[in-house]
């Protein structure tokens, strides 16, 4: 109660709605938002003015605000933020000696590394049940403010928070923790005013990571989880994992027999077995036909170079970390090569160009080699041995659109023709704010991205710009594809260098006979690596190819060993058409055999019984093990017919099992 002849200042509040509102300087902003919206309004924080505070942010001067909803973008990244605060305060809690690194908010949840001991699933599970404690508990979460030696006093037996002040206090940090408890964190904030706002998460992993990114650097423990503002989106999400599961790669890969990876052999590094082989031929050839119809020529370069050669290029020491450590050999110091385009350079060079010649386009299967940490490799997703379709372009800066645009069409029917639907592209940039990851030519940049950016405007291809996505060399457009998932991933990328003209003395003769240096190179792989590539076309399709990239096209089943000549036959004619065709003509059950090729996913399953030999027919079954159509069966179908139908299927590259007919 304000004693009688006390001054009460009042201020104005414009609240979202414009409306104006006047209250006592000193109330806060959740209180606000709870007197205009209720309590059940879902709001997290507040935008004061333009800036994202806490709830508990005391206004004492007319401002603008608006609320930060849970289910906003901004309300997401609060809630997760907050939610890796909450991890960090139970394994605080479980584990004292740990020492907290950092805990960013990330697509879906959050994580935290952690300096500790690698932990298992018990102490996950352990782990999860402490924060649904600690949120039962209601905590409040409290933003503070202190000196900046304050702050190290608090933090001082943590040596990774000490260094990130030093780093970061009195630049864009500022001076502020927050405190939940008996735990508190350096953090700049905005966070959910009390642990009860932060119901709906889920621990679902750990890896290895280092600080800093940096393999010489302390080894951490990363604990991720996921974070929603509703129970509905938390369960949307585990519904998404399931089927990512039910799609993995890794597990699919085993089952259909795609590849290997073998301790005895290294981690990263997969052995592509028959089927993986024929899937990834198939693509290959796809490629090859492609690339020749563009004017590719193809070149095969070593598997390692001397380090001159990665000097000259400026992959080292730009891309050091990423590379295999040399080898001393008795006329120098070789390297693994971690990329094609040092070698392509030279290939150019190799003789006198003239202007008639560009475009140069020069296109491989090479294998490189890059240093993953260990930590960081999962299946085919991420290994150390790389299949991948690369190619160069040598032209004037005349010729780069056509080139892009022609690179651009490249992918998308490349999209087209297996499926691919879900993805869009990206404009990445160089960070001029972070200059060390990038050749220093400011001038270069500016002229190269505003190049790229106005091709797109011209091709009319909607895109997203990425500040500091760029190639150390040039910026580039890469190519998001959205996982199973919903995980995005760089899937293509058409790259613009603007340095090797120079480091490799680039030139061709042009019209007029005068040297001219102004080569310009498009890096361009438009169907990623294999590896990736296969990891992600198993996932979309659950295995499930089209018939023209299915590993084994026609399974032929035998009812009983009667069959077994009609079988062979069969199987002759179709070999003869150049199709793929596995036999079984053993004694097991017919429902067994069934069982036992499901899981292979053939495109499709003949059924060859005492009629169909009699009637030189076959019987069509789809039975793919978790595909969209299960045990769609055509019986009768004239041998003649079928083997005609399926050669225009495989021909036409066609997405769709189009020999038996869906159920309406």
């Amino acid at each position: 109660m304000f004693t009688e002849g006390q001054y009460v200042s009042m201020i104005k509040v414009e609240i979202s709605d414009e409306q104006i509102h006047e209250y006592a300087s000193g109330i806060s902003a959740g209180d606000v938002l709870d007197n205009v919206f209720g309590k059940r309004y879902g709001a997290v924080a507040a935008v004061v003015d333009g800036i994202q505070r806490d709830m508990s942010f005391i206004l004492d001067s007319d401002c603008k605000i608006e609320a930060i909803l849970g289910e906003s973008e901004e309300g997401l990244y609060i809630l997760r933020h907050s939610c890796a605060h909450l991890l960090a305060q139970a394994v605080m809690e479980m584990f004292p000696e740990a020492k907290p690194t950092i805990g960013p908010p990330i697509n879906h949840g959050f994580y935290y590394d952690f300096y500790m001991d690698p932990i298992g699933d018990s102490e996950l599970k352990e782990l999860e049940k402490r924060m649904n404690k600690l949120v039962r508990s209601n905590i409040k979460i409290e933003r503070e403010e202190h000196e900046n030696n304050v702050l190290r006093d608090m933090f001082s037996d943590n040596n990774f928070k000490i260094e990130i002040m030093d780093d970061k206090i009195g630049q864009d940090v500022g001076s502020s923790a927050y405190r939940q408890g008996d735990f508190v964190d350096l953090c700049r904030g905005p966070h959910v005013p009390s642990t009860s706002h932060l119901r709906w998460f889920k621990l679902t992993n750990t890896s290895q990571a280092y600080w800093r990114a940096d393999r010489n650097r302390e080894p951490l423990t990363r604990i991720y989880g996921m974070c929603y503002a509703t129970k509905e989106g938390l369960k949307e999400r585990q519904r998404q994992i399931e089927e990512a599961a039910k799609r993995d790669h890794k597990k699919i890969g085993k089952e259909m027999e795609l590849y290997m990876i073998d301790e005895l052999i290294g981690k990263g590094l997969p052995v592509w077995l028959p089927n993986g082989q024929i899937l990834k031929s198939e693509i290959e050839n796809y490629a090859l036909k492609t690339e020749e119809d563009y004017g590719y020529q193809r070149v095969t370069t070593p598997a390692l170079a001397k380090q001159e050669l990665f000097e000259c290029s400026g992959h080292l020491p730009h891309y050091a970390d990423g590379m295999y450590p040399p080898m001393e050999m008795d006329d120098g110091t070789y390297y693994l090569k971690a990329m094609n385009c040092p070698m392509h350079h030279l290939v150019y060079r190799n003789k006198k160009r003239s202007y008639r010649e560009l475009p140069f386009r020069i296109a491989e299967y090479g294998t490189c080699y890059r240093n993953e940490m260990s930590g960081a490799l999962a299946g085919l997703l991420r290994v150390r041995m790389l299949s991948m379709n690369d190619a160069h372009i040598y032209c004037t800066l005349d010729q780069v659109g056509q080139e892009v645009a022609n690179n651009i069409k490249m992918v998308q029917d490349y999209y087209s023709t297996f499926g691919f639907e879900n993805y869009h592209f990206r404009l990445s940039l160089w960070d001029p704010e972070n200059t060390e990851k990038y050749i220093k030519q400011p001038e270069n940049w500016a002229s190269t991205q505003n190049h790229l950016r106005e091709i797109l405007d011209e091709l009319k291809v909607p895109y997203i710009e990425a500040i500091g996505e760029a190639a150390f060399y040039g910026p580039k457009i890469d190519i998001q594809f959205t996982t199973a998932l919903g995980r995005e991933e760089s899937m293509s990328t058409i790259q613009l260098d603007f340095a090797a003209k120079e480091r490799f003395e680039l030139s061709y003769k042009d019209e007029n006979g005068e040297e001219n240096g102004e080569v310009f190179v498009i890096h361009r792989a438009p169907l990623s690596t294999h590896e990736r590539f296969v990891a992600f076309l198993t996932e979309h399709w659950s295995g499930c190819f089209p018939t023209w990239l299915s590993p084994i096209q026609i399974q032929v089943i035998t009812i009983s060993e009667k069959q077994k000549k009609y079988a062979s036959k069969v199987a002759s004619i179709l070999k003869e058409e150049g199709i793929r065709v596995s036999v079984d003509d053993s004694d097991a059950t017919i429902g067994k055999k069934i069982r036992m090729h499901r899981k292979m996913r053939p495109a499709y399953m003949l059924i060859l019984g005492e009629d169909e030999e009699k009637e030189q027919t076959v019987s069509i079954r789809i039975d793919r093990k978790g595909g969209s159509r299960s045990a769609d069966q055509c019986n009768g179908i004239p041998l003649e017919k079928f083997v005609k139908d399926l050669s225009a299927e495989v021909n036409s590259k066609n997405k769709e099992l189009t020999l038996v007919p869906k159920e309406d």
